[in-house]
């Protein structure tokens, strides 16, 4: 593994639309008016629908892929094992553009061919001062 303990990386800019954000609200059931309601959300004080928390944190695997981290040779399978610290922070307006900053925390071998990653996830919005949240995420990987 090349990637060293406390080493950062940078995904591209990505933008959440309205339709992911409908997309997400018919697939998880929620369909609060502060997501899906554009006319409503506006005289909220987020003034326009805004994207699910677990939205943004499901973003976190395609975010990923859009970094240049190291390729782990002989990889059959990665799953996610769960989650430390999550906090969200500031909500993502629909139309915002977010990226991903991780950094690796530890990686260890928790027996023969299956590796524990954990990486503190954040999300940046563009142009906004606050991330929309931080996390402290753990991935089984199997050799």
């Amino acid at each position: 593994m090349a990637e060293t303990i406390g080493s950062q990386r940078v995904s591209d800019w990505l933008e959440v639309t309205q339709d992911m954000i409908d997309k997400f609200a018919d697939a998880t059931g929620d369909h609060q008016f502060i997501h899906v309601n554009p006319e409503m959300a506006a005289k909220t004080p987020f003034g326009g629908t805004i994207a699910h928390g677990f939205l943004s944190l499901s973003l976190m695997p395609v975010l990923a892929n859009m970094t240049d981290a190291p390729r782990i040779e002989g990889v059959k399978m990665g799953v996610n094992y769960g989650g430390n610290k999550t906090r969200f922070l500031t909500p993502v307006r629909s139309g915002k553009r977010v990226r991903g900053r991780f950094k690796l925390l530890k990686f260890v071998e928790r027996q023969p061919g299956v590796w524990e990653q954990l990486n503190e996830f954040t999300l940046e919005i563009e142009d906004e001062p606050k991330p929309a949240l931080i996390a402290e995420w753990i991935s089984l990987i199997y050799v």
